[in-house]
């Protein structure tokens, strides 16, 4: 996966980004069946802390075994990379997933599937107005545009019932939070192994929520069989998702990949509806009409990314 033109074809980064999609979409209803099997209510804040650390301290391992294999020798960061794995673990484990956890506990899987999405319009601001990274181009907004109305279609129905805060508020402060973890890894993944960085930064995010969660009071008084393999489950999906995700930010525009995070929500919804019964108000039609919307706003994005890449 270090060929550089290898990973800007088409033909390897559309299911590429699709498997990604698919893993972040089923942590929506997964994280929910995990605390459920946990016993861990949603307004047990320290223990859904404490359950998100032991998550991605677990993904952080998977990933820095995974990647020592495949490189055939130890991920060691040097200094340098230790402290950039540090400032990526801010943004891409800590702030966001403390505010994803606690935000989506108050919501429903749909409603923060939605507001999910908005990391990628995040993304490519951030991305254009923060890092300097790339160009903001009418045709990525309005691609962005096309693709956002694919998500609000197929969660109709299912995105009411008011605003908290402490819920949808937090859900989408995860969402800033990881506009400027994509930013991050853009920049660092120049000079940096960006499976290193993935990893390590899950190991210093994952302690730390789980060091926090226990100063909280957090704990998890049920241990079976079934909440065991849904955490295995989950920190695989952190550890494949965002090493694999890190890879395709490096030799690519923010917003070309970053579109690609509207399959997210349509993946949410789908699983949401299958392992949890979550309804929403789309029909067959409905999903066909949302998939075709945010496949046009992903190749919207992709032609003005293909023009303007910097």
């Amino acid at each position: 996966m270090n060929d550089k033109s290898l990973l800007t074809k088409k033909i390897v980064v559309l299911p590429l980004t699709m498997l990604c999609c698919l893993l972040w979409g089923s942590a929506f209803p997964c994280i929910k069946l995990g605390c459920r099997y946990s016993a861990v209510s949603s307004d047990d804040t320290a223990s859904q802390i404490f359950y998100a650390g032991l998550r991605f301290t677990l993904a952080g391992i998977l990933a820095l075994i995974l990647g020592s294999l495949i490189e055939r020798k130890l991920l060691v960061p040097k200094t340098s990379a230790l402290k950039k794995a540090a400032k990526l673990s801010l943004f891409q484990t800590i702030l966001q997933y403390t505010f994803f956890y606690i935000g989506l506990s108050r919501s429903t899987g749909m409603k923060s599937s939605v507001i999910t999405a908005s990391n990628v319009f995040l993304s490519i601001l951030v991305a254009a107005l923060v890092f300097r990274t790339e160009k903001l181009t009418v045709r990525k907004i309005f691609g962005c545009l096309i693709g956002f109305s694919g998500v609000l279609l197929i969660n109709l129905g299912g995105i009411g019932g008011g605003f908290r805060f402490t819920g949808e508020g937090f859900v989408f402060l995860s969402a800033l939070s990881y506009a400027f973890s994509a930013g991050l890894t853009k920049r660092y993944s120049k000079t940096e192994d960006t499976v290193l960085l993935s990893g390590w930064q899950f190991v210093i995010g994952g302690l730390f929520m789980t060091a926090l969660g226990l100063i909280l009071g957090g704990s998890i008084t049920v241990i079976n069989a079934k909440g065991i393999l849904m955490l295995i489950y989950l920190g695989f999906v952190s550890a494949a998702a965002f090493s694999i995700w890190g890879v395709l930010l490096k030799h690519n525009p923010v917003s070309m990949i970053s579109v690609f995070g509207f399959m997210n929500p349509v993946f949410g919804v789908i699983l949401s509806y299958l392992l949890l019964s979550e309804r929403s108000g789309a029909g067959v039609y409905k999903v066909v009409a949302a998939l075709v919307l945010v496949a046009s706003g992903i190749v919207t994005v992709n032609t003005a990314s293909n023009k303007n890449k910097s």
